[in-house]
């Protein structure tokens, strides 16, 4: 019952936070205006009777922003929940793993020589070649860290820790090396890239995007239970007939689907895969069938309210909306940090 009611007043706020930045921008339309648009759009009303200015901007820029933010929030919240399970570390992140420093990695290397080395891929993927090469740098990095964690044909939690933070620093460096042989122009969009932004939303990303979210959004929590019982410990839950090695590829796989996927088409966007399943088992407890599911909600709800902020304090420019997270989530984890630190 108190599950069923965190669910139902997380979905209610996403929904305000949603038809909010709808209405709110350098274009600012009425509750009632967008709720038109919304109803003439699904066919539930003839005519919406607004302007075709303001029914492009809802359709066109607005719309698929905003589904992007959710769909890229959601990915982060039951990703970070899954691998802060897989950790048995509520300090544990996607990043972790080196996910985002791997995309950021390959992304920084097509921004650098698209033209010089990779004219047949551009020609291919057109504007998705850098989305491809961001997931392409998180599934390897992962890959690279999943093979060194192995020993005995089984892959033990300390060395995958101990092998993402290198190849967090190793790709990091790589990406400053990159940094200080761009070009102006080029060094601006890494930048901007490497501080994730929803700016290049659009429903072709949409349609690529989803799927992947998807399918970690619908497999991870059918494991939730199985990560109630790995919290035990590894040996503890194999002896209660937990399959250990599946249960880890599994979360590692789907975890770095969906964050490979919002990684490539938003840029790197910090604390949200931290921090919110940390406040959901503050909130309802830590059982993982409820974390799971909490965990994508409101990650779809954080990122759509930072990125309603980081359109409205500078506008009409905006902010990068990895910025707003960071400028969130770094006191908050901070307090957490102090407050917890017998504990870790």
């Amino acid at each position: 019952m108190k599950n069923t009611l965190i669910y139902t007043l997380l979905s209610i706020l996403l929904i305000i936070v949603v038809i909010f930045s709808l209405g709110m921008g350098s274009i600012s339309v009425s509750f009632w205006d967008v709720c038109s648009i919304l109803l003439y759009k699904i066919g539930l009303k003839a005519s919406s009777g607004i302007d075709e200015l303001t029914v492009n901007v809802l359709e066109q820029i607005r719309l698929p922003r905003i589904l992007m933010g959710i769909a890229v929030g959601a990915a982060l919240g039951i990703s970070g929940a899954a691998i802060q399970g897989i950790f048995r570390n509520p300090l544990a992140e996607p990043g972790l793993m080196g996910i985002s420093s791997g995309a950021s990695f390959f992304a920084a290397l097509v921004i650098s020589f698209e033209g010089l080395l990779l004219p047949m891929i551009s020609a291919s993927l057109g504007y998705y070649v850098l989305a491809f090469a961001a997931f392409l740098g998180a599934t390897l990095t992962v890959l690279i860290v999943y093979r060194i964690s192995m020993n005995n044909g089984k892959s033990h939690i300390a060395t995958m820790l101990l092998a993402g933070v290198a190849m967090n620093a190793f790709a990091g460096a790589l990406t400053g090396l990159l940094s200080y042989l761009a070009t102006e122009q080029q060094l601006r969009s890494i930048t901007f890239w490497s501080l994730g932004s929803l700016a290049g939303a659009s429903w072709e990303n949409i349609k690529v995007l989803y799927p992947c979210v998807l399918i970690s959004l619908v497999i991870l929590p059918l494991f939730a239970k199985q990560l109630n019982v790995f919290a035990l410990g590894e040996s503890q839950a194999e002896m209660m007939g937990v399959n250990t090695s599946r249960l880890k590829i599994v979360v590692i796989l789907f975890s770095t689907l969906a964050v490979g996927a919002a990684v490539a088409f938003s840029g790197v966007i910090s604390f949200v895969g931290l921090l919110v399943p940390h406040a959901i088992r503050l909130i309802g407890g830590v059982d993982n069938r409820y974390v799971l599911v909490a965990s994508s909600i409101a990650g779809a709800l954080v990122l759509t309210l930072a990125d309603l902020l980081s359109r409205l304090i500078i506008q009409p420019l905006e902010l990068p909306i990895g910025v707003i997270t960071a400028l969130l989530g770094t006191p908050v984890f901070l307090f957490i940090l102090i407050r917890d630190k017998n504990k870790i």
